[in-house]
């Protein structure tokens, strides 16, 4: 019957049309025209409808414009259920990823109930009847086998084929289908694995689907996410999670970065704060001016980033397919060399139907892709088997100090007042924050910040004026305030610290960074700030040592003193202290050189060319977007543990996949020996063969889970 569904708001597309088709307890079959549109992305429809609360499961199948929903039997969970799919708006599906979406599960089960029905109907037939039945059945085989011949030279695809097309032509017609049904059930559950280990990526990768409650002609709007425009202002509310990138004008509220950073523990936001679309507001109330929105938002542009680098295969993908590719030959000869032995057709089929490449084409990348499930679900994002595998083999971790084993906000330390007229501490760093709120480089940021702790009040002040990296102007009870570097207060205004030296050198030598105020009659004081060191620096160091890094390095553009200080704190091996940005690829490169695997840890736009020139680059996730789209690992969760973490799931994945391997080329071979000898029929070969199989990938997706329990 055909379903009402509540009428479009102002600015809204139409609704969704659909039909329901069919309904049970907990289970509801739809019927929706759109799923015809070669456009729509079904992956999309998937994501936007396992959004809604209750959902348990969602499968769509394309040829029959079908959906199923299985849900929790509550009432209110299907209506939601309905009224979600009625607002789902097919234009603004993100675009088809190679591989994603282009299949449907009901179809992959034609062949096998085509084979369960001939080996029914068998028993029933003349002989003749029975040949051709069997050669319909088994007619998408044989068509396989020869196209691949053709195109592709020997794959496994031929050798099935000839193994079910000797069955076939001996008169073996039950042999032959239930061979094929065999293969066929090896054939779906291989696909469903494979399957399966997408969609547990995509629901990790993919943006969740949202509405946003938007200002629009004096009106509050309700629109999907992605058609919000840059420059529009946002309201989301309590349980409402936050659809684009913006900037708080109104309102405070505690928020949950877990989705987005990994943060389980709420974060105060009010203007002017930053916030990310994916967060989700978990008391109060805000207004956003939209900076990003669409698929340029921060979780639009991280899920991209790894979509992109799905279809990259890494070294070990490239040499398991060169080995299966190999092993069909083995398997060939052996079959040919057994057949001349014995002139045994049924030897022949039985070696023919054991093949290696199965197991080891489809483990390996599914043992990959459960990694980046296992890292994605603690906060690290690896782009593709190829980080996976070359952060597993470093034996050098390269530290940029700044904002990896060091915080990157800025705190104030000191305040320092040079000249008795200009007050107290208190005055000053008042007189400094009233200024400084209009910046928003860190340093500013951290000025206003001690000011807020503080409750010192608003400093009135005239007009700011603002020299980009340099300083800033305002003038204050008449007199004028000059605030910035020293450079900038004795080059370009005249004013003089000289005075001070031993007071700047000592804090300088204590790693401080200094902000300088004067006025008209001369230096008036110091702000002194530092970058603090992580709490857990230390705990990950060791343990990175316990996962086999040989050698911990330091990079610091600091003075010598302070770097070693801090390398002699934390166990380093080595440090390159004074070091200039273009410094870090070089150092990087000679480590190489001298025959070392290196990763780079870092965060900062001038860290671009040494993440490129590391074995794997890794970037922290406060860091520059140059800097996440240069690294091949990007950490959410703004704890260095996390790089703890994804080399011990990186070496749990390669561990993982060698087992497979092993196995894979155990089994099998003990497989072929036992069809060459004559004690496995075809019947049995393709079944142990499938089974091996089945039992690789079920091993490889379990990777995921296992790692989940052990990863902390």
């Amino acid at each position: 019957m055909n379903h009402p569904v509540p009428a479009p708001g102002p600015g809204q597309p139409p609704p969704l049309p659909f039909t329901l088709v069919h309904e049970v307890p907990g289970r509801l079959r739809l019927r929706l025209p759109v799923l015809g549109q070669p456009s729509l992305d079904p992956a999309y429809l998937e994501t936007w409808m396992e959004g809604t609360a209750g959902v348990q499961a969602v499968r769509i199948n394309r040829s029959a414009r079908s959906l199923v929903v299985e849900h929790d039997r509550d009432t209110a969970t299907r209506a939601r259920v309905l009224a979600r799919l009625g607002a789902f708006d097919p234009g603004a599906s993100l675009p088809l990823t190679p591989g994603e979406g282009g299949e449907d599960e009901d179809e992959d089960i034609v062949p096998i109930a085509r084979s369960l029905a001939t080996l029914a109907v068998l028993p029933l037939l003349t002989p003749g009847a029975q040949k051709l039945v069997t050669f319909v059945n088994l007619g998408s085989t044989l068509g396989k086998g020869a196209e691949t011949l053709v195109t592709s030279g020997i794959k496994v695809e031929v050798l099935d084929a000839v193994a079910v097309g000797l069955s076939a032509a001996r008169g073996e017609h039950y042999t032959a289908n239930l061979t094929g049904l065999l293969l066929a059930l090896g054939e779906y559950l291989e696909r469903r694995t494979a399957r399966q280990s997408d969609r547990m990526l995509r629901r990790l990768l993919r943006p969740e689907p949202t509405l946003a409650w938007v200002e629009r002609e004096g009106e509050l709007i309700q629109v999907p996410g992605l058609e919000v425009r840059e420059g529009e202002v946002v309201v989301v509310g309590v349980g409402e999670q936050i659809p684009v990138d913006g900037r708080v004008l109104e309102g405070t509220a505690l928020v949950n970065q877990a989705a987005v950073t990994g943060e389980q523990v709420p974060v105060r936001k009010e203007a002017p704060r930053r916030v990310v679309a994916g967060s989700l507001v978990v008391e109060g109330r805000l207004r956003i001016a939209a900076t990003q929105v669409g698929e340029e938002t921060t979780t639009a542009r991280v899920s991209r980033f790894v979509r992109e680098s799905l279809g990259k295969r890494s070294q070990t993908q490239r040499l398991a397919d060169d080995l299966a590719d190999k092993r069909v030959y083995i398997t060939l000869v052996t079959g040919g060399l057994a057949y001349a032995l014995t002139r045994d057709l049924r030897r022949l089929e039985s070696v023919l139907l054991v093949d290696y490449s199965c197991a080891l084409k489809l483990g390996t990348p599914i043992a990959f892709k459960s990694g980046m499930v296992a890292a994605a679900r603690h906060g690290v994002l690896m782009k593709g088997g190829e980080a996976i595998e070359h952060l597993a083999a470093v034996d050098t971790v390269v530290f940029d100090k700044t904002g990896t084993l060091t915080h990157s906000e800025l705190t104030v330390t000191e305040v320092v007042v040079l000249r008795p007229d200009a007050g107290d501490e208190t005055k000053l760093l008042a007189l400094v924050a009233s200024v400084e709120e209009h910046a928003s480089h860190p340093v500013a940021q951290a000025v206003v910040e001690a000011a807020r702790e503080r409750d010192l009040q608003h400093i009135s002040h005239g007009e700011v004026d603002y020299l980009v990296a340099h300083g800033m102007t305002a003038e204050v009870e008449g007199e004028r305030v000059v605030i910035g570097s020293r450079h900038y207060l004795e080059e370009h205004q005249g004013i003089h610290f000289g005075a001070y030296e031993a007071r700047i050198v000592a804090l300088q030598e204590e790693g401080r960074i200094l902000l300088f105020v004067a006025d008209d009659r001369g230096p008036l004081g110091l702000i002194a700030l530092r970058d603090t060191l992580r709490a857990d620096a230390r705990a990950t160091l060791e343990r990175l040592r316990g996962l086999g890094i040989e050698r911990l390095v330091l990079i610091s553009g600091d003075r010598r003193a302070k770097a070693e200080a801090l390398a002699a704190e934390l166990g380093l091996d080595e440090v390159h202290a004074e070091m200039a940005p273009e410094d870090k690829a070089r150092i990087v490169q000679e480590l190489r050189d001298q025959g070392r695997r290196v990763a780079f840890v870092g965060d900062g736009v001038n860290d671009g060319p040494a993440l490129v020139a590391a074995d794997v680059g890794i970037a922290m996730p406060r860091g520059a977007d140059l800097a996440r789209a240069t690294a091949d690992i990007v950490l959410l969760d703004d704890h260095l543990i996390r790089l703890a973490d994804a080399r011990e799931t990186a070496a749990r994945t390669m561990h993982l996949i060698r087992t497979n391997f092993n196995l894979a080329v155990g089994i099998n071979t003990a497989i072929l020996a036992g069809a060459m000898t004559g004690w496995l029929s075809p019947v049995a070969s393709a079944l142990l063969h499938n089974g091996t199989t089945m039992g690789i990938l079920v091993h490889a997706l379990a990777g995921a889970r296992n790692a989940e329990t052990k990863v902390p």
